[in-house]
């Protein structure tokens, strides 16, 4: 997500971009795609993460190591053509959690609500969600927020059956969330991209155990973008703020799967962003709905970070909401089946969680109703829709609700959706299958 800074303070806007559980293990599964193989087929426990082709295995609520998603492509459909899903085989802890939800909680898990951190619980929307985005900058310390974080999750796993994702934009630099007396203050991403690997691996596994130590989950971060040589002044959302760790493909790379292998050593999810690229545009689509990249293309060099990051095993990838014309002209990128389901699913091989940019408070999606907003991000593949305004999440759920009721295909790409945002969660420990 882009913010934009004011003076030298440290602003974060709110357009972005736990944990004992109830969930029902059945040993029954419910297909999130084609067919799913039975829970007999779930692999046995292990210490280290297999590659995304192997199957997870159940993960503990004290946030122990586990695999990145189980293999499932999507069953996206833009406007003008459909995907067939493909089969999720073997069974996971996801897929039997799956299995124990209502539809109206599989529902709830494909959305992530903005939420100002201070009273969560207040703020919370009646409907389940699967993710909550601490919105803004706050100087509360980890106590205070590790406490209102596990009430949020309490509540949250009542309604939604499972408990929250819980993410927060703590990039450094003007990008930091939490900056309270326990969450120093990090450098910006230039600064890092100059730093040797060995310190900035030292220096972001620091950081980043605080946020896990917290409560958080999910960092909305790394940036992947690469925004070109002497251009960061005309790049309002990544360059104008030294968000970019360099201005090389391979620069980028390094910095990114240096980070992302950090995150994860210390069980804190990571979101990779903002694909497929927000470093050429000259708009920022919180404020403007004219961010067009027209030189990005499926063979781009500047794609080379967000493969790094997906062969580093990322958690999520964020889609951005700018127009990318050689991908598809019709669509923006979060709208596109074209760029989420063909370039990043089946081209990139990412089958981990897809979650949008912010589809509520941004003007890059401004002339489409919510409802549309979430049923078109998930009709072109996306898993987990993110608005910062949650009075989106009532007509949000109603769409995807009444199309799922009267579309199978649809029904299925919601299961499938649901089934990495629950994969997601088995990979930081937030679901239990004991």
């Amino acid at each position: 997500m882009r913010r934009v800074a004011t003076g030298l303070a440290l602003l974060m806007l709110a357009s972005c971009t736990a944990t004992g559980t109830e969930v029902v293990t059945r040993t029954t599964t419910v297909a999130a795609s084609s067919s799913v193989a039975p829970p007999s087929s779930v692999a046995p426990p292990s210490s280290t993460a297999p590659s995304p082709s192997t199957a997870t295995s159940p993960a503990s609520t004290s946030r122990s190591s586990s695999a990145s998603a189980p293999p499932a492509t999507s069953s996206a459909a833009s406007t003008s053509r459909s995907a067939s899903a493909s089969p999720v085989t073997p069974a996971s802890c996801a897929q039997r959690t799956l299995a124990g939800l209502s539809q109206k909680q599989r529902i709830g898990q494909l959305l992530m609500v903005g939420l100002q951190p201070g009273d969560l619980i207040s703020q919370l929307p009646d409907q389940p969600v699967g993710g909550v985005f601490l919105a803004g900058h706050t100087t509360r310390g980890a106590d205070e927020l590790s406490t209102g974080i596990a009430t949020l999750q309490r509540s949250v796993t009542r309604s939604a059956g499972v408990p929250a994702q819980v993410a927060v934009d703590q990039e450094g630099g003007y990008v930091q969330s939490l900056a309270g007396p326990d969450f120093p203050a990090i450098p910006t991403a230039v600064a890092q991209g100059e730093e040797s690997s060995s310190d900035l691996a030292d220096g972001t596994s620091d950081w980043a155990k605080r946020l896990v130590d917290a409560g958080i989950t999910l960092d909305l971060a790394p940036v992947a973008d690469v925004v070109p040589a002497g251009t960061a002044e005309e790049n309002p959302p990544i360059g104008a703020q030294d968000r970019q760790y360099g201005s090389s493909p391979s620069a980028v790379a390094e910095a990114v799967v240096t980070v992302i292998r950090s995150m994860l050593g210390v069980k804190l999810g990571t979101t990779v962003k903002h694909f497929p690229g927000l470093g050429r545009v000259r708009a920022n689509t919180d404020t403007s709905a004219d961010a067009v990249d027209a030189q990005t293309s499926a063979s781009d060099p500047a794609l080379q970070p967000f493969r790094a990051a997906i062969a580093a095993h990322t958690t999520a990838v964020m889609i951005s909401s700018a127009t990318y014309p050689q991908l598809d002209p019709d669509h923006i990128a979060a709208f596109s089946a074209a760029i989420v389901t063909d370039l990043l699913r089946q081209k990139l091989h990412f089958d981990g969680l897809v979650i949008s940019d912010d589809l509520g408070g941004a003007v890059a999606v401004s002339s489409f109703s919510p409802g549309q907003r979430a049923v078109d991000f998930v009709r072109a593949g996306g898993d987990m829709v993110l608005t910062v305004q949650v009075a989106d999440i009532a007509p949000m759920t109603a769409a995807l609700a009444s199309l799922a009721a009267r579309d199978k295909t649809f029904r299925a790409r919601v299961d499938n959706a649901a089934l990495h945002v629950l994969a997601s969660k088995q990979s930081v420990g937030l679901l239990s299958c004991g």
